[in-house]
């Protein structure tokens, strides 16, 4: 059943997506095909649990637009995965590949699962099942998946496995964020967090607020926020406060990171640990230099907008920021620096680990993170100038700099 809120998600894209084609001169008929994915596959998993019963699971895959290459993007497995969500996901993918120029469209893929509630081989039955039922429309030259939400390395191992036991040879570029020994690509686990914190330097170089010192706050503490938290404190900024599920932590002075990282849970979870939290809510309007929210969709919105104290927010997460918010905010003088820019360092080194995979040949890891140190880069300067020139707020620039490489293929092949 789709909520509310995963629907507000997808229309809130589509209206984005129509005033960048807009802006950039296309028809209507162009509006119409990438307000969509091209295909959307739901399929139906059934697994033996361990207590001897068979449920079943639904998950999905779609694929937003392959004119420009195959598509790319993450399989989520969470309680609250949906159709509408994972198309939405899917356009999210194909801007993120349009500003870093990768040769990609857009993809997403997700299981309505609680993987908290399941054992290790549970999960193993499911990730195998999830792969024999989309194997048709996947693979290195069709589309290629990588952790999400609540996936990690070891679920792309077993489904890197599955898929190559189908085809009856070994398909590395099948998929990405694999373990090392698998063909995995050094970098790959922290990538998205390194390329936020690139864009809080940047962001903030913008502002002329020096990194060292600069106040920080992380709403969310798993993947990308855990590393995201580290990143900043090693850089000397002061982190004072971060949250998960549970919670919030603040303090003025500053958290000690690296023993929280100590004690977090394998899902991100900590702040059970502690008697004095707030609510998520009192962290968002923290007064601070940086805001990065790093959970879920939908947590700024017009009612806390005005509350917003942080000079920049860096948007870790996938649509965080509702179109209201973002006006509101850009209004007040904040620079927000949008997911499908902010979070592109995860689908940039997935990037790589494919074509370390195609030619044989893989990178140290200082080499991995030059290249993505440029690519972002040079995504924040394409997407800040549109910004400036053509007086639009960030988000409508990094849509604008992200559908274009989409559209022009889609018209050079005759499609619209």
């Amino acid at each position: 059943m789709t909520t509310p809120d995963a629907t507000n998600v997808l229309h809130s894209t589509q209206i984005v997506i129509e005033q960048a084609l807009r802006r950039l001169g296309y028809s209507d008929s162009m509006v119409e095909l990438l307000r969509e994915p091209m295909r959307v596959l739901t399929v139906r998993i059934p697994v033996r649990m361990d207590d001897g019963t068979t449920k079943v699971f639904t998950g999905y895959r779609a694929q937003h637009n392959d004119a420009v290459g195959p598509t790319k993007g993450g399989v989520r497995f969470h309680p609250d995965v949906n159709e509408i969500e994972v198309k939405a996901l899917s356009i999210w993918m194909t801007l993120k590949c349009g500003i870093a120029d990768l040769p990609y469209g857009g993809g997403k893929g997700g299981v309505i699962c609680d993987p908290r509630k399941m054992s290790m081989r549970e999960l193993e039955l499911l990730s195998r099942g999830y792969v024999r039922a989309i194997s048709q429309i996947v693979g290195p030259n069709k589309d290629i998946p990588a952790p999400d939400v609540m996936t990690n390395a070891q679920i792309m191992a077993w489904m890197l496995d599955e898929y190559s036991r189908i085809r009856e040879f070994d398909s590395p570029g099948f998929i990405t964020g694999k373990p090392l020994v698998l063909g995995g690509s050094r970098g790959r686990e922290t990538a998205t967090a390194r390329g936020v914190a690139i864009m809080i330097a940047e962001a903030l170089r913008m502002k002329g607020i020096p990194l060292k010192g600069a106040r920080v706050v992380v709403q969310g503490f798993g993947n990308a926020g855990s590393y995201l938290a580290k990143f900043m404190y090693d850089a000397g900024a002061v982190v004072i406060g971060i949250s998960d599920v549970h919670g919030a932590l603040y303090n003025e002075n500053g958290l000690d990171i690296p023993d929280l990282l100590d004690k977090r849970d394998s899902f991100g979870g900590v702040t059970n640990l502690f008697n004095q939290t707030i609510t998520n809510d009192q962290l968002l309007e923290l007064d601070c230099d940086v805001l990065v929210p790093a959970a879920i969709e939908n947590q700024i919105t017009e009612q806390n907008a005005p509350n917003i104290k942080a000079s920049v927010i860096v948007e870790a997460a996938n649509g965080p920021t509702t179109l209201e918010a973002t006006r509101i905010v850009t209004e007040r003088g904040i620079l927000l620096v949008p997911d499908v820019l902010a979070s592109a360092g995860g689908v940039i080194v997935s990037y790589f680990e494919w074509v370390q995979n195609n030619q044989g040949y893989y990178w140290s890891e200082e080499e991995v993170d030059q290249k993505l140190e440029w690519m972002m880069l040079k995504g924040f300067r394409q997407v800040y100038e549109i910004h400036q020139t053509r007086k639009i707020d960030m988000r409508l620039a990094a849509y604008v700099a992200g559908v274009r490489k989409t559209a022009e293929a889609t018209r050079l092949r005759g499609w619209v």
